[in-house]
């Protein structure tokens, strides 16, 4: 039985952070509940149903609408999802938006000054359409993905049985109502395949068996008492998950019936306290971590730079107003305005190629964080293993395989006639089909000895089939567990001979399904007898004077891929630590089969002893945690980032909610409970890891094409202005105008626009990507000037060959350094793009290919367009166009030794 306590400790006291006081309000609320239910798990059926205000026979149908009305709907907490208008509003909470909505606004209100002397600025659309383009497409990609998650929950209605009267004197009837009716006190009637609705007190039950995977992680059903025969008492645990007379809401039924009163509904549930500690504002994620740190940076380089070039024009030229103009050109020319559009664009255009691998995105910002994990945190069941029960192996008494045990075990589980577990379906499934149609030729039922969770075994008693007359034996064959069948044992089957069961005997017996315990296995005895066939019925007291056959060891199995899953998520540079409610000794043989190296194994009572310090070393060395509950997951993440991992979780129960949502990246799977899949972020429609290596590297190359637009753009515009800034001290007129600075960075963020659409190069792929603000100003810094360089040249150029030395001559000058800025600018789009040889080692995607292209026929046809009269810019002669094919291959040159200078000093690129 997999271990769920929740070990009581200090509440975080009022100095530690929002998440740690979130964590000690969750354990806080649960083990409240977990009180709760333990003194109903205590109590005699009688008094529960005294303490409810209920009956055997159910409440009355007034009674339970007034108790609905009184106390709500059985539902538990659950984040809703913002209004459409508190969506768009946050699609306008931007820095980047922020600033250029700043400048729109101080633009427009400079204008109004003049608005009788001048026209309309064309500047304010432009900047206002890339604001409002941009922040409609991020609020229509996340408004779309929450509706969809909205509409797939409206489909689905579950319905459960209760127990209800019509009035005071009439008989009970049993209804179905939906789930969410259901109201302390009801009485609830179970079957196979029922979900439990709320957390009942049984008050029957039989050969009950309920799946607590989502609560516990333990993959196996549990067996829940039959309160006739065992009320109470006889074994209280403060863990209600481990209480044999209580079922929780979140758990199903496997096998069995059983009737139970509910003695908590919706939030006040095991499940609800969990789930509804989870509700509220998510924890930063490394994606918005980084987004602020380059926000901030950016912001920094602009709030030095613009006073600057303000002050440097009002100083040198005397007109304050048109520096200030200027100055506003510069500050939206350092501004990377299409950065929310780029980056909502390759997070959409990345959420479309990973659903049709099978994996949804529900929050877009996850995708840049599954690019960035480095760490997998994941559960056992139903990813590495099958999530399904199958029998590893039988044996004879000194572990030896033994077909004559697998036969009677056979036997035992083709003839019961009680509800099949999944054990006895893992027998069957191993004999071939054709083999029924003999057992039920050679063998006839007399008897069975039904299974009850006191003895914890089941026998049937059969007759072999003869064709000279009746049979002159019954051969009595029970199977169970270990030390209730090894009891009732008085010789045991040694090599194929019935001998005595000696004590030594009895020890090896004991010893070899020990072993196959240590190795993670479940293990059921299986031993018979033969009476003579002298009566038809049987009785528990003839289960005695047994002889052992051997054993059955039942395993989850690996999945076959997923040690080679693990390998492709190691080689792309992401470790995998098991984290698991099961025990240890299966986590460990699953583990160890799926090639991971154990070492220890570290539970979650080990971790309850550690402070968080003590915890971050022990994460840095441990792969594999067993009998972890939900407070100890959301722990063991938690350390993880405090180390500088990026965090994902892979969890589908709601006792992997907490984690899924303190981890940077949530992932659960289309079969999770509600709760998980609510938490997480990334939805796989299949628990493979395969299917999630494949998102990793499509978040990497998310991440990656980002990366390429705010490098690019970052270090062009900030050498662009520096290139103003010498230009302004030196040069008696504007170097360029704001209205063809303006439409210079607006035809070179168009450029950028296919970014989404380029590749990345494979060697990029196989690391974790994360946001370094520090390289990104230390890449502006460095490769910036290298730009402003052939900026200078230019301005050389102009002045002493082409004589746009004078006032009167600024149009050839700044259409001079228009087009070749605009072009070396473009051009950095394929020299940023890959640490590799552009066009020869490594080539740009043909949508940026023809961008690029265009962009830059767009700069050498504008002085020679109707344009060039508006933008005060003229025609430029024919010589100078041999200088600028020269400028762009020294400036290819350059570029191209400074990156390799680059890459050798610090060992990075994008």
């Amino acid at each position: 039985m997999t271990n769920t306590t929740l070990t009581p400790q200090k509440l975080a006291p009022p100095g530690r952070t929002r998440r740690e006081r979130k964590a000690a309000e969750l354990e806080a609320g649960t083990r409240a509940v977990a009180e709760r239910l333990a003194r109903y798990s205590a109590l005699p059926g009688a008094q529960v149903l005294q303490d409810v205000r209920a009956t055997p026979q159910g409440l009355r149908q007034d009674e339970a609408g007034e108790r609905l009305e009184r106390d709500g709907a059985n539902v538990v907490a659950h984040d809703r999802g913002p209004r459409w208008y508190a969506q768009l509003a946050r699609a306008f909470w931007n820095p980047f938006i922020l600033i250029l909505t700043a400048l729109v606004v101080i633009m427009y209100a400079q204008w109004l000054q003049v608005a009788d002397e001048e026209p309309f600025d064309p500047k304010i659309p432009i900047l206002g359409a890339m604001v409002l383009i941009s922040c409609l497409l991020r609020f229509w990609q996340e408004y779309r993905s929450a509706a969809s998650a909205a509409a797939l929950r409206a489909l689905v209605t579950t319905t459960t049985a209760v127990q209800r009267r019509a009035g005071r004197d009439q008989a009970p009837a049993t209804v179905e109502i939906p789930m969410d009716r259901v109201v302390k006190g009801d009485v609830v009637r179970l079957a196979a395949g029922d979900l439990v609705p709320a957390d009942l007190r049984l008050l029957t039950a039989k050969d009950l068996m309920i799946s607590q995977a989502a609560l516990s992680g333990e993959s196996l059903p549990t067996p829940k008492a039959d309160t006739r025969t065992h009320d109470y008492g006889q074994s209280t645990t403060p863990d209600p998950v481990e209480a044999d007379n209580l079922a929780l809401m979140g758990t199903s039924v496997t096998s069995g019936t059983a009737t139970g009163v509910v003695v908590a509904t919706g939030s006040d549930t095991y499940f609800g306290s969990m789930a509804g500690s989870l509700v509220g504002e998510r924890p930063e994620t490394s994606f918005d971590t980084g987004v602020k740190k380059v926000s901030y940076l950016l912001i920094r380089f602009m709030l030095v730079m613009v006073p600057l070039v303000f002050a440097i024009n009002g100083f040198t030229k005397g007109d304050w107003a048109e520096a200030f103009t200027f100055a506003i050109a510069v500050a939206v020319g350092l501004t990377p305005e299409m950065l929310p559009m780029v980056v909502t664009t390759n997070l959409a255009r990345g959420a479309v190629t990973m659903s049709r691998r099978k994996v949804v995105v529900k929050r877009l910002n996850a995708i840049q964080n599954l690019g960035a994990m480095d760490v997998l945190c994941t559960d056992k069941t139903g990813t590495l293993t099958e999530d399904r029960i199958v029998l590893d192996r039988y044996l004879d008494v000194r572990g030896g395989e033994d077909s004559e045990v697998l036969e009677y075990a056979y036997l035992n589980s083709h003839f019961q006639t009680g509800l099949r577990n999944l054990l006895d379906q893992a027998v069957i499934d191993r004999v071939l089909e054709a083999e029924e149609v003999v057992v039920d030729a050679r063998f006839t039922m007399v008897d069975e000895i039904p299974f009850d969770f006191a003895r914890r075994r089941m026998s049937v008693v059969l007759a072999r089939n003869d064709l000279n007359g009746p049979a002159a034996e019954h051969v009595l064959i029970t199977k169970g567990a270990v030390e209730e069948v090894l009891a009732l044992c008085t010789h045991i089957t040694d090599r194929g001979v019935r001998v005595p069961l000696t004590d030594a005997l009895r020890r090896e017996a004991a010893l070899t399904a020990e072993a196959n315990n240590r190795l993670g296995l479940r293990v059921l005895a299986v031993a018979t007898r033969t009476t003579p066939a002298e009566r038809e019925t049987y009785t528990v007291a003839d289960e005695a004077e047994l002889t052992l056959i051997g054993f059955l060891a039942f395993l989850d199995p690996p999945k076959k891929d997923a040690a080679r899953a693990l390998q492709a998520l190691a080689d792309n540079g992401i470790a995998v630590k098991v984290v698991t409610g099961d025990n240890e000794l299966v986590a460990a043989r699953v583990c160890a089969d799926v090639g991971i190296d154990v070492g220890r194994v570290v539970t979650g009572t080990e971790i309850d002893e550690l402070d968080d310090a003590a915890l971050r070393e022990l994460t840095a060395t441990t792969t594999v945690f067993a009998k972890a509950n939900p407070v100890q997951k959301a722990r063991i993440v938690r350390a993880l980032q405090a180390e500088g991992h990026t965090v994902g979780f892979l969890g589908d129960g709601i006792n992997d909610a907490a984690a899924l949502r303190d981890a940077d990246v949530g992932i659960s799977v289309d079969t999770a409970v509600d709760i998980a899949k609510e938490s997480a972020d990334i939805i796989l429609l299949e628990k493979d890891l395969m299917v999630l290596e494949q998102g990793v590297l499509q978040g990497r190359q998310t991440f990656g094409n980002t990366i390429k637009y705010i490098k690019m753009t970052a270090s062009s515009n900030f050498g662009n202005v520096f290139s103003v800034l010498v230009a302004s001290a030196f040069i008696p007129f504007q170097p360029m105008l704001a209205m063809q600075l303006l439409v210079q960075n607006l035809a070179y963020d168009i450029s950028q626009l296919a970014t989404p659409w380029d590749r990345m190069d494979k060697e990029y792929l196989r690391e974790p990507r994360k946001w370094d603000a520090k390289g990104i100003g230390r890449f502006m810094l460095v490769l910036g000037p290298t730009s402003s360089v052939f900026d200078i040249t230019t301005y050389l150029l102009m002045w002493h060959v082409f004589g746009a030395n004078s006032e009167a001559h600024q149009a050839l000058f700044q259409s001079g350094w228009f087009v070749e800025g605009l072009l070396t600018q473009t051009l950095v789009v394929h020299m940023l793009r890959t640490r590799k040889i552009p066009f020869v080692r490594s080539r740009a995607t043909a949508p940026v290919l023809v961008m690029t292209a265009l962009v830059m026929a767009f700069g050498v046809w504008v002085p020679f367009s109707p344009l060039a009269g508006v933008l005060g810019m003229q025609a430029l002669p024919l010589t100078y166009f041999p200088w600028l094919a020269g400028t762009l291959l020294a400036y290819c040159l350059l570029t191209q030794g400074v990156k390799t200078w680059y890459i050798r000093r610090f060992n990075t690129w994008l």
